[in-house]
């Protein structure tokens, strides 16, 4: 197989727009991420200290990859999680958007805070927006803004005591950190690479733990073909291959390619290379081999075999690095997949099942020691694909994110409200007083009936409806994404409960009172009034789950 991709340069290697000496800017990132294990030491053990966080929830990621993402700018909603922050009284948080924040969304939030007047959270919150719809990153549009960069220096009482913070670092938050004079508490996009397809997979063989058989640094149409060949070669059993973009995420750059009726010996090769483009299937709605096979062709990406099994699951550990080097295991989540072959995030259920975790926590383990020796640095996703062998499971890790996911956001929410703690040692979590807690979490509850649906209104809903959080029982329901549902009719949902059943009751109630709430109004777009077995519902989530 050819050792490197070729094509135009990514996301992750070029240098943002407009610098003007790249290895000066990179010295002085560097002196500035030094200053990051002071303030881990000074700032975080101390709910008191005095402290500003400036949240930059730009999605700079490629831009095709991203159109696939239906309400993509709404996105940056997700971290407003990190508002929770306000709960210490000297925090003060700068949150930076594209488009401003509907009013509602922020009281929502601020209202969540437990132990906080909300006027006095608001004193020291910062919001500032680009006001900019377009599809560039957000950090992209407030380097193009020096003015804007101005203001978020200027909301930094101590930039001694201060730190930046994104959904993923790129070179242009790279140069936003240097412009801000702050250190950015994320990995450094000089090693992003390790959270490619090929980096994640090379990253697991020096790690020692188990993967799919596969071939990585694949650069075209004929490479994928030849891998695909050799795949089925080495294991002549194998029954279909997943095909995967260098830089895609969520499971939208994936592609399946099945075996079925394909010949041994020598026809092999020309049958696959003949079959390949009509027998492809492509996770993502819409997208057809021609245009996959160009995008492939200009990042890259990997082959590997698709883990069949009779009970298959999709599990995924988070893990942190600290600026002192310390490794945590933060989190188990199942993930819950959608798509034509199950490849596509669509939620997660929290935690993992017991059974796998011991096994999970130790791959992760090994695999963030390699990651540490490199000097990766802050929050990342470890994603397994396990399939039940009788009375065992057979893990195999598939990829690492470099970056917060979407099951990041779910457990910082739970966290914040209930002061709680994963437990690697049970597999279970639990809230300060002892209680255990289970979710269920989506960024897609979604259904044209909930068009034209405003902030306000879900508001409304979810109060008439008792679906809200409630701080003494510390369980119900936390919307996010809600930015999105009037145009898109697409939200996010939090359902935190004591069992993993009473979760997904809540869940399916939740899709259900919308349902009910939407059907007394007219069907908008002509889509049905009732919504029962449409994506990110109730009916997908759970039919994902046993697939």
């Amino acid at each position: 197989m050819p050792e490197a991709p070729s094509g135009a340069a990514t996301l992750l290697e070029r240098p943002a727009a407009g610098v003007p000496d790249l290895d000066d800017e990179r010295r002085r990132f560097a002196e500035l991420q030094a200053q990051l294990p002071d303030v881990f030491r000074r700032v975080f053990p101390d709910p008191l200290a005095a402290q500003t966080v400036v949240v930059v929830p730009s999605l700079s990621l490629d831009g095709e990859e991203l159109r696939k993402l239906v309400g993509a700018p709404f996105y940056e909603e997700r971290l407003l999680c990190l508002l929770m922050l306000l709960r210490q009284p000297h925090t003060h948080v700068v949150y930076v958007t594209s488009q401003p924040v509907a009013p509602t969304i922020i009281d929502y939030y601020l209202h969540l805070l437990p132990g906080v007047p909300v006027g006095h959270a608001r004193r020291r919150l910062t919001l500032l927006s680009c006001h900019d719809a377009s599809p560039a990153p957000l950090t992209e549009k407030i380097l193009a803004r020096p003015r804007l960069v101005e203001r978020i220096r200027a909301a930094v009482a101590d930039p001694l005591a201060a730190h930046l913070t994104c959904f993923n670092a790129t070179p242009l938050e790279r140069t936003l950190a240097v412009r801000l004079g702050l250190p950015l508490y994320a990995c450094d996009p000089a090693l992003n690479h390790h959270g490619t397809k090929s980096g994640s997979r090379e990253v697991f063989r020096r790690a020692g733990v188990a993967l799919p058989a596969g071939y990585e640094h694949l650069r075209d149409a004929g490479d994928v073909a030849d891998a695909l060949a050799a795949l089925k070669r080495h294991d002549p059993a194998l029954r279909r291959a997943v095909v995967k973009l260098e830089e895609g995420f969520s499971g939208e750059g994936n592609a399946v390619f099945s075996y079925d009726g394909a010949p041994t010996g020598a026809a092999l090769a020309r049958w696959v290379r003949d079959e390949l483009p009509t027998r492809i299937r492509c996770e993502a709605a819409g997208e057809r081999w021609e245009r996959y096979a160009e995008k492939f062709a200009r990042m890259g990406g990997i082959v590997e075999a698709f883990m069949d099994g009779e009970e298959a699951r999709s599990p995924s550990v988070q893990c942190r690095i600290d600026p002192l080097g310390a490794v945590q295991i933060v989190s188990t989540h199942d993930q819950i997949m959608g798509g034509p072959s199950g490849q596509i995030f669509v939620g997660c259920a929290f935690p993992a099942v017991a059974a796998c975790g011991p096994e999970l926590h130790e791959a992760a383990r090994q695999v963030a020691d390699v990651l540490r020796a490199d000097g990766v640095l802050g929050r990342f996703g470890l994603d397994f694909v396990s399939v039940r062998r009788g009375d065992w499971w057979e893990h195999r890790a598939i990829e690492i994110n470099l970056r917060k996911g979407g099951t990041t956001h779910p457990y910082l929410m739970l966290q914040f409200l209930t002061d709680g703690a994963y437990d690697c040692d049970t597999g279970l979590y639990r809230t300060a007083a002892g209680q255990p807690c289970y979710y269920e979490a989506t960024d897609n509850l979604r259904h044209p009936a909930y068009v034209g649906l405003t902030p306000d209104d879900l508001i409304d809903i979810a109060v008439d409806n008792r679906l809200h959080f409630d701080a003494a029982s510390q369980q119900g329901v936390v919307f996010h994404l809600i930015g999105a549902l009037s145009e898109h009719g697409k939200l996010g949902a939090l359902c935190i409960a004591p069992s993993r059943e009473r979760a997904r009751r809540l869940h399916a109630e939740t899709v259900a009172v919308l349902g009910r709430e939407t059907a007394r109004a007219e069907p908008r777009h002509g889509g049905p009034a009732c919504p029962e077995a449409t994506s990110g519902s109730s009916a997908e989530l759970v039919s994902a789950r046993a697939g």
